[in-house]
């Protein structure tokens, strides 16, 4: 045997090779109640409110009306994502959705601009108040909080002055179709919240962009070092939180059948709660789209599930609130730095 024999054995010897993967501890950290919380939670509501009201709440026209009842919260909390994701807030999204909402009844039925073109115009309004906030934060160099704080009242004098604080009618049947068509005997709404919500997770899952807005909400100084153009991924997530409000406005008018100028705050929380209880779930703490719309799914049974057992009409408002308060809680925790024993 060679001497180039002998070396050659001993370097492979040294090179030891990759430890298995252990499928049972992989399966039990996917399984783990900290990981899926929010799954077990809903099975325990789901038995419990069945045992309640046995007559109402186990029953397929209930999943039917949860299900489309919550599709605009579920598009709303999607596009929080992004922009939590970058590390900043949009406190303005609940009336950028009203704004759309009654931009496109306003363009259909005042303008008289045609169907596509009102929706096309409802998108564009979206687009122009996702780049005012994201250029106010990166060039003004004003919090994304106080920004879009001071956005959401501008926003509302905007919805105020179109509307003139009233209802506006007579949208025409093809709109309201949108929302409402029924596929298999679900809204046609809750699809599109399923196409938009993979689009999202694709994005921000899968591509060099989505891997640069985790890296700015992780560490915005470490990502520009890196290379990550910082305040494009701002604006650019700024935009697209934006553009899916307004598609929840359209929506949201479309179901109506009418543009109302009271509706669009109301879903702001809501979509708080879901965006952050969503971060807590399969993902250790980092904002993402299937544990968003999981918790969107979440509060929404335990709220219909309180409601059917007779519980007062109050209860959204506590039930959401309390949500959104332990869900920031936890996420704060599981991101705080070990405690250093003395």
């Amino acid at each position: 045997m060679t001497a180039t024999d002998t070396g050659e054995r001993e370097r492979m010897t040294a090179v030891s090779p990759p430890a298995p993967r252990n499928a049972w501890r992989d399966l039990r950290r996917a399984l783990a109640f900290r990981n899926i919380s929010a799954i077990y939670i809903l099975v325990v509501m789901v038995v419990l409110f069945s045992i309640l009201a046995p007559d109402t709440f186990p029953t397929l026209d209930t999943v039917r009306i949860v299900l489309t009842d919550q599709a605009l919260t579920a598009i709303l909390a999607i596009g929080l994502v992004v922009p939590l994701a970058a590390g900043a807030f949009d406190l303005s999204i609940g009336s950028q959705l009203g704004l759309a909402a009654i931009v496109v009844a306003w363009l259909l039925a005042d303008q008289h601009l045609g169907l596509w073109m009102s929706i096309a115009g409802a998108l564009a309004v979206g687009v122009v108040v996702g780049l005012a906030n994201g250029l106010l934060i990166v060039k003004a160099k004003i919090s994304s909080f106080i920004t879009t704080l001071g956005m959401s009242s501008v926003v509302l004098a905007a919805i105020s002055w179109i509307s003139h604080d009233a209802q506006i009618l007579d949208l025409g049947n093809d709109f309201q179709a949108i929302a409402t068509h029924q596929i298999f005997g679900i809204s046609a709404s809750v699809y599109l919240m399923v196409v938009l919500a993979a689009c999202v997770w694709y994005v921000l899952d899968n591509t060099h962009l989505g891997r640069a807005v985790y890296a700015t909400g992780g560490n915005a100084g470490a990502a520009r070092l890196s290379g990550v153009r910082t305040d494009v991924v701002v604006v650019l997530s700024m935009v697209a939180c934006s553009v899916l409000a307004a598609v929840a406005g359209i929506l949201l008018s479309s179901s109506l059948a009418t543009g109302d100028p009271t509706v669009g705050p109301g879903y702001m929380l809501p979509a708080f709660a879901a965006a952050f209880l969503g971060s807590t779930q399969f993902r250790n703490g980092r904002f993402n789209v299937l544990g968003t719309v999981v918790a969107v799914y979440v509060l929404a049974t335990g709220v219909k599930g309180l409601q059917l057992a007779g519980a007062p009409v109050w209860i959204p408002e506590l039930f959401n609130g309390v949500a959104l308060l332990l869900a920031v809680a936890v996420t704060r925790l599981r991101k705080s730095p070990s405690r250093v024993k003395a």
